[in-house]
């Protein structure tokens, strides 16, 4: 997979992520809270280590 490709993929994660913070505040989540608290941390982890191995490229968000 070429930067590029990969740069435009972890944008879209970035997008994402925002969706699932706003889902979070939804006081009647429930258990599900548990789930999008899981894919909020595993983003961010994912997030954190392109912007360590590409810091070029992750200027961009």
């Amino acid at each position: 997979m070429n930067p590029e490709t990969l740069r435009e993929r972890v944008a879209k994660v970035v997008s994402k992520r925002e969706t699932l913070l706003r889902l979070l505040e939804q006081p009647n989540l429930g258990i599900l809270r548990t789930d999008v608290n899981q894919a909020l941390e595993e983003m961010d982890d994912l997030i954190d280590e392109f912007r360590r191995t590409f810091p070029n490229e992750a200027q961009s968000f």
